[in-house]
């Protein structure tokens, strides 16, 4: 790329010229089309992506500060981010949303549940009264730390602040425990908790 054209593009198209944004959009055809062929967003296409990163790109054109002389780094990394950004969303969207969504109904759920395979819920019973057993011989620390981390789904962090300790002592209290669990549970390559 000819970076000092590239700046004259973009100080021609500031100034509403249509042939020296279409020159722009053709100077970063390359570099959109790879970043679009490399990504993955669920529900996009390759051109939808490509057309989010031009979209992008002329945003860059009327945000872009031209004394700044640095329009090629500040456009890639805005499409970049640009992308990201459409990843982690399409990630939090609920799959439920989308037209693939199962509608439930009485008859529907009951075939699905009595397909539940037999072993898995009787592994999963023993593993919870063995865990339950486990738990017992926990100190009440720990079993304080087991209860505000695990079932009640607080951070180390969080759990750090509240009993008033660092941080990395939390973590370190955190990993004893589990191991403590560990050995008492006595767990094997055969026997593994699903979730």
């Amino acid at each position: 790329m000819n970076y000092e054209l590239i700046e004259n593009l973009v100080i021609s198209a500031k100034a509403d010229n249509d042939a020296a944004k279409e020159a722009l959009l053709n100077e970063f055809n390359p570099f959109i089309i790879n970043i679009s062929r490399k990504s993955f967003i669920n529900s996009y296409e390759t051109s939808d992506i490509q057309s989010e990163c031009y979209k992008t790109l002329l945003r860059c054109i009327n945000l872009y500060d031209t004394s700044k002389h640095r329009f090629v780094a500040y456009a890639t990394n805005s499409i970049k981010n640009s992308i990201n950004y459409l990843i982690r969303g399409s990630i939090r969207r609920n799959i439920g949303d989308g037209p693939s969504s199962l509608v439930m109904d009485d008859m529907f759920e009951n075939s699905l549940s009595s397909q539940e395979n037999i072993e898995d819920i009787i592994l999963m019973s023993e593993f919870r009264e063995k865990l339950s057993e486990a738990l017992k011989l926990l100190s009440d620390e720990e079993k304080e730390l087991v209860t505000y981390v695990f079932f009640h789904r607080y951070s180390i962090k969080k759990y750090s602040e509240f009993k008033g300790i660092s941080y990395s002592r939390a973590v370190r209290r955190k990993n004893s425990v589990l191991a403590k669990l560990k050995l008492i549970l006595n767990v094997h390559d055969d026997f593994t908790y699903k979730n």
